[in-house]
């Protein structure tokens, strides 16, 4: 069996790999994803999440080697839009879970993992003699201003978030370019708790769902980075809103170095002091996506460039 602590760190790895049309296969001591242009070849040990458009077919040998090295594959919709299921996460431990469920299930240890989630949102010390409904009321009243600022920041318009997945056409540009960002931010948050052995469905804030805890979680990110961002799209001229917010959540999500911060901040919200020494040491590291495709590989007869997406459109 392979060493597990051989293994890339999870902060270590590409924030998200999109593909489709295609097929992924097993090629020597890494992946190779096969397409009409032409193959790309894609070291296993560097994915963290791995989305599977459509038109995608994995080999048996694939997926095998993606488990043993820890990398989370979902299988979505056009544009990553929609998650239709997810394979395991790759801690063999139940420490993290049994802890989270813990906390859980006491409603005293439940009401200080909210208020210090909700503490988080705000600059300043939450005052103790706040109720939940009103710092609730406090997060409403943050995040309907943050709207309010970054349209008129961007001249985008905003009416309030509206969308229908039956009938996505009729949303407005900023509305699906801001589903388009936050279907990335849970993934990316969906795959770190899993790969650290959390459950997504024991969520504090936002419960009854599979992935409320990933909603928990990616509500910590979503006025600094998914927010503004979409607005920012929205607003520039140009087609295929959803896929540009992709493109733009890749880089994003790299610069702001968003893969190393959402394990520890988990770690904090629990209050988990002996857990913070260990991830420091186990998820620190380089956050990595495919903007620099020389690290990749390219098409026979393509040149290595940075940001040269190709078939891959540039790590969407």
């Amino acid at each position: 069996m392979t060493d597990l602590h051989v293994l890339p760190k999870f902060s270590d790895r590409w924030s998200h790999l999109y593909l489709e049309h295609g097929k992924l296969d097993k090629q020597e001591s890494s992946l190779a994803f096969h397409t009409q242009e032409g193959t790309v070849a894609i070291p296993i040990d560097q994915l963290g999440f791995l989305m599977l458009g459509p038109g995608t077919s994995i080999s048996h040998r694939a997926m095998q080697a993606l488990a043993e090295n820890n990398c989370l594959v979902a299988w979505t919709g056009e544009q990553g839009v929609r998650l239709y299921a997810h394979s395991t996460g790759g801690t063999h431990f139940s420490r993290r879970l049994l802890n989270q469920a813990r906390l859980f299930c006491d409603p005293d240890t439940r009401i200080l993992v909210i208020r210090r989630m909700y503490q988080k949102r705000f600059p300043d010390a939450l005052a103790d003699n706040l109720t939940l409904e009103q710092i609730r009321g406090m997060e409403e009243t943050r995040v309907r201003k943050s709207y309010q600022e970054i349209s008129q920041k961007t001249g985008v318009p905003w009416s309030g978030r509206n969308y229908d997945q039956d009938n996505w056409d009729n949303s407005d540009p900023v509305n699906r370019a801001l589903s388009a960002a936050n279907s990335c931010l849970y993934g990316l948050c969906h795959a770190a708790i899993l790969s650290a052995g959390y459950s997504p469905a024991i969520g504090f804030i936002h419960t009854g769902k599979m992935l409320s805890f990933v909603y928990d979680i990616a509500d910590f990110y979503k006025t600094d980075l998914t927010i503004p961002l979409a607005f920012q799209v929205a607003g520039e001229a140009g087609f295929e809103v959803e896929r540009r917010a992709r493109l733009a959540c890749r880089d994003r999500f790299y610069e702001s170095r968003l893969m190393e911060k959402i394990i520890p901040d988990i770690a904090e919200v629990f209050n988990a002091g002996d857990d913070l020494g260990e991830i420091s040491g186990e998820f620190e590291g380089r956050v990595v996506t495919l903007a620099d495709r020389a690290q990749v590989g390219s098409f026979p007869g393509e040149p290595h460039r940075p940001g040269s997406g190709g078939n891959l459109e540039n790590g969407d």
